[in-house]
């Protein structure tokens, strides 16, 4: 069994760090009263935002990055 710790906490700074550069978060979001999905890189910077959901994961994939989604 390996032992291993887990931090509390994280900075984003540190959180990015890990294996995050080509790693970007899709989370809905409310602009204007209407729904969107906006594309955040794992430090969390944003990055865009969509009316689409499928527009959002295509966008970050066009760039070279890996998209998962949060709720």
């Amino acid at each position: 069994m390996v032992n291993m710790s887990v931090p509390k906490s994280m900075s984003p700074e540190a959180f990015a760090y890990l294996g995050a550069p080509a790693l970007a978060y899709v989370k809905k979001v409310m602009v204007e009263a209407e729904p969107a999905f906006a594309v955040h890189a794992a430090d969390g910077t944003a990055i865009a935002i969509f009316d689409n959901r499928d527009y959002a994961f295509a966008a970050a994939k066009q760039n070279d990055l890996d998209a998962v989604g949060v709720h």
